[in-house]
């Protein structure tokens, strides 16, 4: 195992679903599930493939209540092929004599190897050598190569190799209860020698499929079509030690395509014209070494061979070529069913990674957000309020698409789900598009699309703040802040809890940014946006009273979650912790005791500390000082040891936050949560959850928290400024950026020195704060400055 190999040895069915999570391949079009292709779906297995933004929405009957739910669709499977021993039975590691085996996937190139050596009767043994990819440069090509090497007697090996239309959605168990089987019209044939096609349709958004392969041996391929499958099968006679090589190769197209007629005929044209595995595999590793080359990133150790591995699975999801898609950023990647695919605040933890490699790619997901800008106005008006209310859950449209129920497989019982009142969300959106325009520099776009996003979810703050006249002071009630363990007050009989202060804070940085945008934008666009919006000064006077006069509530010193939290009881957490060997998701535990977690002062992540996330400690104080608090670093550690002891981090994205947190604030024990955020997936801690699909937002923001948390990396008012922390596990450490036009800028740490790159170009210097000093480096220029102990 090298740092850029990962590496499985043996095969151990218990592990094979995390396996194949972290062995998928894709190319931020479409992916593919790292599952074995002689195997099917059953309770070891579960083969998948998923296209980016390819939704469908059925009705199933849920504990006595007809659900409505949108989920991303497991396409038909392009990867079966499987052989035997002529007539005898087919061979696979669950039914027959696995001798070795061992996967790996190349992270340099994309590329998935896998060997296999199965038992054959009287001590023969075949060996299978299988190369796959999905290809980087053109995103609706794959292709498998298998090599099958025979020892001992020669023998006659069948081989069948298919397009499996009869695929469902069934790779999450608690889900088994929702209605999977979204492809219909499923029909087959045959386009040339050797090729083979498959078409389908989703069942309620009708979106056509279509899926061509072309299969290459030495010896003639037969067609046959079965029920939902396009086959082909071959006999190859192996001597002993002689390797003979087939090779499948596949294409997919679907109705959402841009400039697209008929899916089939597109998938069959390509699949026609496609090169040969060596030359798709030469023109894939090229571009694999592009992205690459974009996104340098040098740190030492296992803590940087785990950060290619997430950093590989971010460019499989969302590539350059999702810069042609109207796709937003699913939470488990284009890796499983968890979370049915949807959409939620998780581009919060990854946009600012990419805004400062990939531009163009969050410029592509803000403009997701922007086309359903008109759908979120429609739930604001829904429940009475002005601007846009974005929805917790999103998928194809922009409607809400959270459950209205969830089960527990704790108790087995459906319960309430109350997560939609999670309305932060649209500060995370108005949160990105200000990062991406100040990294990219892209003033058009803030002007236009993302103005309007901007002073719509303004506007829904300011209609949700209702004055109290006891407190002198404007409250936002009824609302489930990041911790989603609390979402309703011991005993209350509608859900939603008052003053979250994580929701209050980021309201009023909305407010506050909106008004400085609206009174900076060029007059005639101006004049444009409140023309189309009805936006008044009136309006702009009453947004700027309010986020002057929001309402945070405090608590024994510390900021308070939300109002009333000093009320909960505190909980039994070493008794907890002796009864249960994992209490992560303390709120199943509770529930199935017949108790609830809304009782006790316990956290599932990061919710008021989740602002030392977003904002430096400088504009977090400058934050409070606009609401007529005074937060002192004092008071701010306070709040972070009440709540640190209080958490059981039952997301991946606890410790990523506790981690970055704690090193800003110069704690030794920082990087023991970064640790954890590190290992979240590799190591599975929540316990089976990564084999549903990676952590897309987990993933992202460990290599942000390389990026911008450990160097104190901000992009504001037209230059970096830089605050390094030192952290001893990670001493030295380099990546590059692209900022503002400049290309491949080198930012290293090295032993308290800190080297500032700026290739060669016809840009402007890039000016640099840092620690208290102000740099202009010219392009071809590097900087060298020594940081203070």
């Amino acid at each position: 195992m090298t740092s850029w190999t990962w590496e499985y040895d043996g095969y151990e069915p218990l592990d094979e679903r995390l396996r194949e999570s972290l062995c998928t391949l894709g190319n931020g079009y479409f992916a593919t599930r790292g599952a074995l292709p002689e195997c099917v779906a059953d309770d070891v297995h579960y083969p998948g493939v998923y296209v980016a933004g390819c939704y469908d929405r059925l009705t199933a009957e849920v504990a006595g209540r007809r659900v409505e739910n949108e989920e991303i669709v497991n396409l038909p499977n392009w990867l079966p092929l499987r052989f035997r021993p002529a007539d005898g039975a087919w061979l696979a590691p669950d039914t027959a004599l696995v001798l070795e085996h061992r996967q790996m996937l190349h992270l340099d190139t994309g590329l998935l190897e896998r060997w296999t050596r199965y038992g054959l009767a009287e001590g023969h043994a075949l060996s299978v050598r299988q190369l796959r990819l999905v290809h980087m440069g053109d995103p609706h090509l794959a292709a498998l190569r298998t090599e099958f090497t025979v020892y001992g007697d020669a023998v006659d090996l069948d081989v069948e190799a298919a397009l499996d239309g009869g695929v469902t959605n069934s790779g999450v168990a608690r889900y088994r209860a929702l209605d999977g089987r979204h492809l219909t019209h499923v029909h087959s044939g045959a386009a040339a020698p050797g090729t083979v096609w498959l078409r389908c349709r989703t069942r309620a958004s009708d979106r056509r499929i279509g899926l061509a392969c072309r299969l290459t041996a030495e010896t003639p391929v037969t067609d046959a079509h079965e029920p939902r499958r396009a086959v082909q099968r071959l006999r190859l006679g192996l001597e002993p030690g002689r390797t003979v090589t087939v090779d499948k190769t596949v294409a997919l197209h679907t109705s959402r395509d841009p400039a697209i007629g008929d899916p089939l005929r597109a998938a069959a044209d390509r699949v026609a014209a496609a090169p040969g595995f060596d030359e798709l595999l030469a023109s894939h590793t090229r571009a694999w070494e592009q992205l690459w080359r974009r996104a340098e990133l040098d740190v030492p150790g296992e803590a940087g061979r785990i950060l290619r591995l997430h950093l590989f699975h971010v460019l499989q999801t969302l590539s350059p070529h999702t810069a042609d898609l109207d796709v937003g950023v699913p939470a488990r990647g284009l890796h499983g069913e968890a979370y049915r695919g949807h959409v939620f605040w998780d581009e919060l933890f990854v946009l600012p990674y990419l805004n400062l490699h990939f531009p163009e790619v969050s410029r592509a997901l803000l403009r997701y957000r922007h086309r359903r800008l008109e759908r979120a106005c429609s739930a604001a008006r829904a429940i009475g309020r002005r601007g846009a209310l974005y929805p917790w859950q999103s998928g194809s449209d922009g409607r809400e698409e959270t459950q209205q129920l969830h089960l527990n497989p704790s108790s087995g019982r459906w319960l309430p789900d109350n997560s939609r009142l999670q309305h932060h969300v649209g500060s995370a959106i108005a949160y990105n598009v200000w990062q991406y325009c100040e990294a990219s520099g892209d003033t058009e776009f803030l002007h236009t699309m993302g103005a309007e996003m901007l002073l719509h979810i303004a506007r829904f703050w300011a209609d949700s703040a209702t004055y109290d006249d006891h407190l002198g002071r404007y409250r936002i009630r009824g609302v489930v802040g990041p911790d989603e363990y609390h979402d309703a007050y011991p005993g209350a009989e509608k859900p939603g809890l008052d003053d979250n202060a994580y929701t209050t804070v980021t309201a009023a940085w909305v407010l506050a940014r909106t008004l400085e945008l609206v009174r900076t934008l060029p007059g005639p666009r101006r004049l444009e946006l409140t023309e189309r919006t009805g936006l008044t000064g009136g309006e702009l006077e009453e947004w700027d009273q309010i986020s002057h006069s929001l309402y945070v509530p405090f608590h024994d010193g510390v900021i308070s979650q939300f109002s009333g939290y000093r009320d909960l009881a505190e909980l039994d957490w070493d008794g907890y912790r002796e009864r249960y060997d994992d209490i992560r998701r303390l709120d199943r535990i509770l529930e199935a005791e017949g108790d609830t977690v809304n009782r006790y002062k316990a956290s599932k992540q990061a919710d008021a500390l989740m602002l030392g996330h977003l904002f430096p400690p400088s504009e977090l104080r400058r934050l409070f000082e606009q609401l007529g608090y005074r937060l002192g670093e004092e008071t701010w550690l306070r709040t972070v040891d009440y709540y640190l002891e209080r958490t059981s981090h039952g997301s991946t994205l606890s410790g990523l936050v506790h981690g970055r947190i704690l090193a800003c604030a110069r704690r030794a024990e920082a990087w023991t949560y970064c640790e954890e955020a590190l290992r979240s997936d590799i190591a599975d801690i929540q316990g089976g959850t990564t084999g549903e699909g990676i952590h897309l937002g987990a993933m992202a923001g460990t290599l942000d928290l390389v990026q911008r948390g450990l160097t104190g990396l901000e992009t504001r008012e037209g230059a970096l400024w830089l605050d390094p922390v030192p952290v001893p596990q990670l001493s030295s450490y380099g990546f590059t950026i692209r900022y503002r036009g400049h290309w491949g800028v080198g930012l290293r740490l090295r032993h308290r020195q800190l080297e500032i790159t700026v290739p060669r170009s016809d840009r402007r210097p890039i000016e640099v704060h840092l620690s208290g000093r102000v740099l202009s480096v010219q392009p071809g220029e590097t900087a060298y400055v020594v940081l203070p102990e």
